[in-house]
């Protein structure tokens, strides 16, 4: 039997600070996901409270795996557990069941996984909770109590100081389709044996007043007789055609698509900016700096804001003030700009460098490395004013 707890208390343990860490790597991430939930249930009301959520469950995960490897409060502990769990399982089964979201993002966007296999990753810990739950009393500390303490402060801090960062400086492991390396360009495109969704047809008749649904090879031979009433396509294969980055379409004041000619500079910048909630007076400094070293070198300039209107009115007493401004959707913004802002430089289409705030000097010094374009930003050829300086 101690063996048995043994083995259930560091597979719990490390599951959740497993868990935990990759969520706190990404807090921004889980406080999307929880507001695609509040949608579902019309819980619009709490979308602002989800990163303060999002930052506490990371943390919870992480501190409660180690109090259970350590024996730390295990009482306590084994009973929150099993709160917390109960409630994932809920959540995992309801994404099983409906569908909606399409996953829980137990772990992140660094390992997606299915919901079923979500939930029943979550009914097994049920049950080793459970057990670890009823055997609490035959667990004890590994630490004497002060050193335990003591950890465990080290570890609550940690837990929270991690998301700090994080939330500062960009993900320490960037698992988005925008990491470093990555080519936007080819991004955007579905991969060449990506799997299509599977359909069946099926025929809806009536016939005397009832009924019928046919696949094209059940329909009867006097068809005839029965009234057509409407075509359906039922799924029943879910595919991955889908292409990593979606909704990536740069529009500029007149609506042109100026996408592929951004994307084909040798060089240029981008500085997202979903909206405006850090003011630009925290950061105008810093990108001045990262502006006009771009402008010395030749290198092109573009903020995409999802609010281009009052991106160019904030703008408008700055040294950037003719920053040309694109829009796109809003879910592509906060999937490539997890911190707001964040600048980065591309190469062809290919993410050399991205930098949040604290980082703009660093971006500065690496452009300041580049070669000087030979044709500057304004001769590029475009088909929409927005991308004239």
């Amino acid at each position: 039997m101690k063996t048995s707890i043994t083995i259930a208390r560091v597979l719990v343990g490390l599951l959740f600070i497993f868990s935990g860490l990759v969520k706190a790597n990404d807090p921004l991430g889980l406080s999307y996901k929880m507001q695609e939930f509040f949608e579902v249930w019309k819980l619009h009301g709490l979308d602002d409270w989800t990163l303060t959520l999002s930052v506490v469950m990371n943390a919870f995960e992480i501190i409660a795996g180690f109090a259970l490897l350590l024996g730390w409060r295990i009482r306590l502990f084994s009973w929150l557990l099993l709160l917390l769990i109960v409630f994932f399982t809920f959540l995992t089964g309801y994404t099983y069941v409906t569908g909606m979201p399409k996953n829980c993002g137990c772990f992140g966007d660094c390992l997606p996984i299915s919901s079923q296999t979500s939930f029943l990753k979550d009914l097994a810990l049920t049950i080793m909770i459970a057990f670890l739950l009823w055997k609490r009393y035959e667990i004890r500390p590994l630490l004497p109590a002060r050193a335990g303490n003591f950890l465990m402060l080290l570890i609550i801090a940690g837990s929270f100081g991690f998301q700090w960062y994080t939330l500062r400086n960009l993900p320490v492991v960037d698992c988005l389709p925008f990491k470093t390396g990555n080519n936007i360009m080819e991004k955007r495109k579905v991969a060449a044996d990506a799997i299509p969704d599977s359909f069946a047809i099926r025929f809806i008749y009536t016939k005397a007043g009832k009924e019928y649904e046919f696949s094209p090879l059940e329909l009867p031979a006097d068809l005839n007789t029965y009234t057509f009433v409407s075509r359906k396509d039922k799924l029943i294969r879910k595919g991955n055609a889908e292409p990593a980055i979606k909704g990536f379409d740069l529009k500029g004041f007149s609506g042109a698509d100026s996408t592929l000619p951004v994307l084909s500079l040798p060089y240029s910048i981008l500085i997202f900016t979903e909206n405006f909630s850090v003011p630009l007076s925290n950061w105008e400094r810093a990108f001045a700096g990262v502006y006009k070293t771009a402008r010395a070198k030749n290198i092109a300039v573009y903020m995409i804001s999802g609010q281009p209107d009052q991106a160019r009115a904030e703008m408008a007493s700055t040294v950037f003030a003719d920053l040309p401004v694109f829009t796109c959707d809003n879910t592509t913004i906060r999937s490539a700009s997890r911190v707001n802002p964040t600048v980065y430089l591309l190469n062809e289409g290919v993410v050399l460098g991205k930098w949040a705030a604290p980082g703009f000097t660093k971006a500065q010094k690496i452009i300041a490395g580049l070669p000087v374009q030979t044709v500057p930003p304004v001769s590029v050829p475009v088909t929409t004013d927005s991308l004239q300086h």
